[in-house]
């Protein structure tokens, strides 16, 4: 994993990477099992968009807060345990709810923290990698492999046991992750080394996060990584109806994630050819096409091909946004600027979760074609954005 003296060892790297392997585990287990399990509950369509998209609302309020404490913190990882820590406790009020309110309040209280570490756990590996000479997609990758397997286990668990192993679960996968937070290592030790790199003006206030250039591409993205989110929440509803059985719903899912990982390991040969802005309207593109097909309930033979190009929709784009954001922001605002970015992200997932579930009941699976058209104005922003402001030199 790491080039440096410490290779064999414990490293940080290695640490780090334990941590992205359970990360989003539970997430992998939800994807699959919670719109099934909430449907065996009672809950309709709409109510599953607005479960889904209430916690993303809420971060809206706190998200940059997290990060700016987060970067005046000592060390990121303080408020990386402590958020997961939360995530673990809070599911476990699920055992106690069976109907819409309630089951609405402890999912977002749930949802909360851990949504507040992601953007700061990326910001802080990122840093560190870079300093120390090591690959941030290798790791970042470890966290979908994680989320893959649980994909695929949770498929089969659903098939033998019912909806009613998704709670034990997720709760559990929730309690692991916490427990896997408290090993990681310090990110902000040793301090930074001046680089070539520095001499390019970069963005040290948060205020200087706000030019169009900037915004566009991050903006763009998000609303790409919008659409995905209507997959996460009703893929597997849609599937199920079309005549796919649970057991077949879930390794359709895990390779998605499989082609995500693949990806992140495959990384640093995409981001040493292209810049980033030109990657992600790639991603754009692809992710327009991918939504068209879908529209039209394709056999499992095509599916299997439309998941893989989860590798470039997803994976790539958001690989390629954060590395944008990188090379653009100083370390005093990292987690800042990272969380900046959730927060696009999860203003489009809700306009997208809420408008999908609304558009799922008039159109079926056409509603997909509504999501294309989402993508491919995402990547006319970041082609405005070119337009603006030249690449960064490599």
């Amino acid at each position: 994993m790491s080039s440096t003296p410490e290779a064999g060892r414990l490293t940080p790297e290695l640490r780090t990477t334990g941590f992205y392997f359970t990360l989003f585990m539970a997430n992998g287990a939800a994807v699959m099992a919670l719109p099934l399990w909430l449907d065996s509950m009672g809950i309709s369509a709409g109510e599953i968009g607005v479960i889904n998209a209430v916690p993303m609302l809420m971060m809206l309020l706190v998200n940059l807060v997290i990060g700016k404490v987060a970067d005046r913190a000592k060390d990121w990882r303080s408020v990386i345990i402590i958020g997961s820590l939360l995530a673990g406790v809070i599911p476990i009020g699920l055992f106690f709810v069976n109907e819409f309110w309630g089951i609405l309040l402890v999912w977002t209280l749930a949802a909360l923290p851990n949504s507040a570490v992601n953007p700061v756990v990326d910001a802080a590996t990122m840093r560190m990698t870079r300093r120390r000479g090591t690959d941030y997609g290798t790791i970042r990758a470890w966290g979908t492999v994680g989320y893959m397997v649980l994909n695929a286990a949770t498929g089969f668990l659903i098939a033998s046991y019912g909806t009613a192993a998704f709670v034990p679960l997720f709760v559990g996968l929730c309690l692991l992750r916490a427990g896997t937070a408290l090993g990681l290592p310090r990110f902000r030790s040793p301090a930074p080394q001046p680089t070539v790199a520095d001499a390019v003006p970069v963005a040290g206030r948060a205020r200087e996060l706000l030019k169009p250039w900037f915004v566009l591409p991050i903006f763009g993205f998000a609303m790409v990584f919008g659409t995905h989110f209507i997959l996460n929440a009703f893929a597997a509803l849609l599937w199920k109806e079309q005549g796919i059985s649970e057991s077949v719903i879930g390794p359709l899912i895990a390779i998605g994630a499989f082609a995500e990982a693949a990806m992140m390991f495959a990384w640093r040969h995409f981001s040493t050819r292209f810049s980033a802005r030109h990657l992600i309207i790639l991603s754009a593109v692809v992710a327009a096409a991918r939504w068209v097909a879908m529209a039209f309930s394709p056999p499992v033979w095509v599916l299997v091909p439309l998941q893989l190009t989860h590798s470039v929709t997803f994976s790539l784009g958001f690989l390629a946004s954060i590395h944008f954001i990188t090379n653009w922001t100083s370390e005093d605002i990292a987690a800042e600027a990272q969380s900046y970015f959730v927060v696009l992200q999860q203003s489009m997932s809700v306009i997208s979760l809420i408008g999908f579930g609304w558009l799922v009941g008039l159109m079926g699976p056409h509603a997909y074609l509504v999501a294309a058209l989402f993508a491919l104005a995402g990547g006319g922003c970041v082609w405005v954005s070119l337009r603006m402001k030249a690449p960064k030199p490599r």
